[in-house]
């Protein structure tokens, strides 16, 4: 672990307050627990890049219940201090997967947007909640990608190969990450924080933008909440 990465409780507070001020309800730090209103938690995960900027987020909503009520993602973020990048990270993560889990608990589109289960643009079988897109980058074109994103819904070409994939039938996370940059390109699918590599693969074979020059990257969020008549919270 990096000697510049910030104490765990720092970094909780500093998720309880992102999440106070986007909630308007107040969070905070009890051990090793960001709590929220009613029965919400926020732990860390075991941080698996030693990367300073890097945190591991488990969101809770029934500390009493976790094991099937937990959605987990990760972020990195950059700055020029421990305190800029860890914040940019939160800043992310509240910006794309928070947004669609505060949805899932405001369920009136203040958020995120929902998807039937029968939408064109959505999961086939699945509601789901299609958190923030968020872009970076250089040059002319750093928001291509992040652009044809917002125009291009992911969930129906990942659905193929993804479905099947799921160990529990609700509240399943699934972040996107991808972008171009010089010589580089990353097309990433992680399924409540694990890379799934089948559905990498599609994400990489789509058409969104390759800069010639610059660099330009997005990160999105699909929270597939419950299968068409079935019960988020059961």
């Amino acid at each position: 672990m990096s000697e510049d990465r910030l104490p765990d409780e720092i970094v909780l507070g500093m998720i309880a307050q992102q999440l106070s001020a986007a909630m308007d309800r107040p969070w905070h730090v009890t051990g090793d627990l960001a709590r929220g209103p009613g029965s919400l938690a926020v732990t860390l995960g075991e941080d698996h890049t030693g990367h300073p900027g890097h945190i591991d987020i488990n969101f809770v909503l029934n500390v009493d219940r976790p094991g099937d009520t937990t959605i987990s993602d990760c972020a990195t973020g950059y700055g020029t201090t421990p305190e800029e990048t860890v914040g940019r990270a939160i800043e992310i993560w509240l910006g794309t997967t928070g947004s669609a889990l505060l949805e899932l608990l405001a369920q009136d589109g203040s958020f995120a947007g929902h998807y039937a289960a029968d939408d064109p643009d959505g999961f086939p079988g699945w509601h789901i909640i299609h958190g923030g897109i968020t872009g970076w980058g250089i040059g002319d074109d750093f928001q291509a990608v992040q652009h044809w994103a917002a125009a291009n819904p992911l969930a129906p070409h990942l659905a193929p190969a993804l479905e099947g994939s799921f160990d529990r039938d609700h509240l399943i996370g699934v972040k996107a990450f991808f972008g171009s940059g010089g010589d580089s390109e990353t097309a990433e699918i992680r399924v409540d924080g694990v890379h799934h590599e089948a559905a990498s693969e599609v994400l990489a074979g789509l058409p969104w933008p390759r800069p010639a020059e610059g660099m330009s990257y997005a990160r999105t969020f699909l929270l597939l909440v419950h299968h068409e008549g079935r019960d988020a919270t059961a």
